[in-house]
């Protein structure tokens, strides 16, 4: 059966992970959601010396992404979907949950391989230009960027980048499948409970 599941879509620092922890705790539409966060499982797996399930060269794999920004490739993703698996096979939204997805799947080609494995409902576009985003990480607008090694001013830059070229279009990939597309704009002040309230109007207020 797949997993029933939101995408959370924006650029780094748009805040996709404090509003992905805020639909965790409130849920959505009346619905529970448990937040997958694919940045934060990585960085669980790279501090462990061996975590049960992966090998050397998954973990290997892992690492080389978060030092580069790269995104994991077609020989690397069974990787990433073993990260998942182990996630959906903890987590209990309940009859009708919703797994929120931050950071899976990152481009359109991962999107297809994901096919038998989630059913994505939705999408959450948070639009953020280059400029927001460098205020936001400078700010620390959520406080969520403390010791990120990968928040320099070059690092930032090429995650934008890959970003547009890369991951944007997964919003067209699911909405030619038939999920609803939420966009909310983002600025250098705003907030996840500011992105949350603008989320949840779409259906007359999640609590």
């Amino acid at each position: 059966m797949r997993a029933r599941t939101i995408l959370l879509v924006g650029p780094t620092g748009s805040g996709k992970t404090p509003l992905g922890a805020l639909l965790e705790r409130k849920g959505l539409c009346g619905r529970r959601c448990r937040h997958f966060d694919f940045g934060a499982e990585l960085r669980r797996a790279a501090a462990s010396p061996s975590p049960p399930g992966f090998t050397a060269a998954d973990l290997g794999v892992i690492r080389r992404s978060l030092e580069t920004g790269a995104l994991f490739e077609d020989s690397e993703f069974p990787v990433a979907v073993k990260i998942f698996r182990r996630f959906a096979a903890s987590a209990r939204a309940g009859r009708g949950g919703l797994i929120v997805l931050n950071g899976f799947p990152r481009h359109a080609g991962q999107a297809r391989d994901l096919d038998d494995l989630i059913a994505v409902e939705g999408v959450v576009l948070l639009e953020a230009g280059a400029e927001v985003v460098a205020e936001r990480i400078r700010r620390d607008t959520e406080g969520d960027r403390r010791c990120r090694r990968d928040d320099s001013p070059d690092g930032i830059r090429k995650k934008v980048e890959t970003f547009r070229e890369r991951t944007l279009p997964l919003v067209a990939h699911y909405a030619a499948q038939g999920a609803w597309v939420a966009r909310i704009e983002v600025a250098a002040d705003s907030t996840a409970a500011d992105h949350y309230g603008v989320l949840s109007e779409r259906c007359g207020g999640a609590a």
